[in-house]
């Protein structure tokens, strides 16, 4: 059986087909190199509309069984800019960490790093993490935090998932 992992792209113009959604297409990409775990993405598109966004990671997390849910999109602060809010609101435990890492990552490349709200939250036994929208800055955020995913994803009782280690390297403490 195949791990589920949700990929939600949060944006108007990407749900309204006036672009292509090359962010959500990054995400996909980037996990097939990181995980040697057969894995099958669950993946949506939806406007900047948070309560399309709620509805969408909670079908994603309780419905669809993902463990990991990995938004981009809708992160900074433009009026229409609403993926924290919508996780936040999902989520029983709020995990801050996440977001304190993109952020300092991303700032070794761009001075504006510090107007992104990326975050991440436990919803029973799903893992939400938002990433940004700009697909060079999914790659570095994800290799910043996807270390840790893994061994998240075992506290909340969740699928063992097992990266290629010549890829990226995950941390799960000795037994």
């Amino acid at each position: 059986m195949s791990i589920k992992i949700g990929i939600i792209t949060s944006s108007d113009r990407a749900a309204a087909n006036v672009y292509e959604d090359i962010s959500g297409k990054e995400i996909i990409r980037t996990l097939t190199e990181y995980l040697l775990s057969p894995w099958e993405p669950v993946y949506r598109v939806v406007p900047d509309e948070q309560d399309r966004l709620e509805e969408t990671l909670i079908e994603l997390c309780d419905r669809e069984g993902c463990c990991l849910v990995v938004t981009t999109g809708g992160t900074g602060p433009a009026l229409r800019d609403v993926t924290p809010e919508a996780t936040e609101a999902v989520c029983q435990k709020m995990m801050p960490g996440f977001g304190e890492l993109m952020r300092q990552v991303s700032l070794q490349y761009v001075p504006t790093a510090i107007l992104s709200r990326q975050t991440a939250g436990i919803r029973n036994q799903s893992l939400i993490v938002n990433l940004p929208g700009k697909p060079s800055a999914i790659r570095q955020c994800l290799d910043a935090v996807f270390p840790a995913i893994p061994y998240c994803i075992d506290l909340i009782e969740g699928p063992y998932l097992e990266a290629n280690p010549a890829v990226i390297k995950v941390f799960r403490p000795k037994k």
